[in-house]
């Protein structure tokens, strides 16, 4: 008897203990507010697919039926350290995510109510993607951008061909390429964020930012908390950077970086060398071609581009290499930039049939 007292109990503990480790992502009302965490915090809140589905579902929901959205991750570490790549590098699963993931993209890009995002410690690749396209963009002294994909051969997705092109002084393509890091006030120097907040303003700021009824409240709040930047790490730099990420081919823009001849340049010039020479290629049409394109075409362009990446040698030699056996010792298709052909670059950009092309969640078929 005692045995069918404790199970019915055990079970319920279970039920419990189970809820709680699905819930990575946290939905909550709080007064005019949305407020959604992404709560993977051992793993830095990357993405699965769990979490892009249900965040479509609940942005679409809340779109309109909030004044405001606020998106943040939980722990100290990270907002989001992007998607979860070795999931992604399988050839069924990996479309699938990258097809919801998209669809999240594109729906932050037209949100129609203000999209807060607090991009309060690492925000790399799909974290860059749940930011860049809302409206604002919080940064704060824990902050670290980056777009490291060529680094595992990929190239910066989730909207990258969009946002990356369309920062001032060819800073995007730089980015893109090398995937350095910014930290702190220099991510509202580049444009990626809008405002500077010190993370332990954060709990005051979102709870007045709940209060407020519309878009000129949000946007004078924001303002009042924000603190201007000072000088930008990369200004001793920028006109070399303008100058050789402006050439059109990888190949040039290594040429222009060896004239420059100081620390930078050398230091830049090795870590394209690190890169995946397949990815360096890939991205750089990708991303002079981003330019002239709207981010819905440029989604679908990359969803082209990461299709074909999950059935390629070198997406899952990078992840195997960086990630999993983690020896850091990458085997790419190719050995050299030179051995990158035309066809090569242009076969990823072909468009796939029909019914497998990237559609968004409000298309008229």
């Amino acid at each position: 008897m005692l045995k069918l007292r404790i199970i019915p109990q055990t079970t319920s503990i279970l039920k419990r203990a189970m809820c709680t480790q699905e819930q990575d992502v946290l939905f909550e009302n709080l007064n005019n507010a949305g407020i959604i965490t992404l709560n993977r915090p051992k793993a830095l809140n990357s993405l699965n697919a769990s979490m892009v589905t249900k965040l479509l579902q609940q942005l679409q929901e809340w779109m309109n039926a909030k004044s405001l959205v606020i998106v943040k991750g939980a722990g100290e570490k990270a907002f989001c350290a992007g998607g979860d790549v070795k999931a992604a590098i399988d050839k069924i699963e990996g479309p699938k995510f990258f097809y919801t993931e998209y669809n999240v993209n594109y729906l932050i890009g037209k949100y129609k109510v203000p999209y807060i995002a607090f991009m309060n410690g690492i925000t790399m690749g799909g974290g860059l993607g749940l930011s860049v396209h809302g409206r604002y963009r919080v940064a704060t002294e824990k902050t670290l951008i980056a777009m490291p994909e060529t680094k595992i051969g990929l190239f910066p997705d989730v909207g990258g061909s969009y946002f990356l092109p369309r920062l001032p002084v060819n800073l995007g393509l730089y980015l893109g390429l090398t995937g350095d890091r910014l930290k702190g006030k220099d991510v509202v120097k580049a444009g990626i964020a809008t405002h500077f907040v010190p993370s332990k303003r954060l709990y005051e700021l979102e709870k007045l930012l709940s209060r407020c009824a519309s878009e000129v409240e949000v946007q004078s709040l924001l303002n009042k908390f924000h603190e201007p930047a000072e000088d930008f790490s990369l200004a001793p730099n920028i006109k070399h950077i303008n100058y050789c990420f402006a050439a059109s081919t990888v190949e040039e823009i290594i040429e222009r970086l060896e004239k420059v001849q100081n620390e930078w340049s050398v230091k830049t010039i090795e870590t394209l060398h690190q890169m995946c020479p397949g990815s360096l290629k890939i991205t750089l049409r990708a991303l002079q071609r981003g330019a002239q394109l709207e981010l819905p075409q440029c989604l679908r362009m990359e969803y082209r581009l990461a299709c074909r990446h999950t059935t390629t040698h070198d997406f899952p030699e990078g992840v195997r290499a960086l990630l999993i056996d983690k020896d850091n010792s990458p085997k790419w298709q190719h050995k050299s930039l030179a051995e990158v052909d035309e066809d090569y670059v242009e076969d990823f950009f072909k468009k796939l049939p029909q019914d497998k092309e990237l559609q968004f969640f409000d298309s008229k078929l």
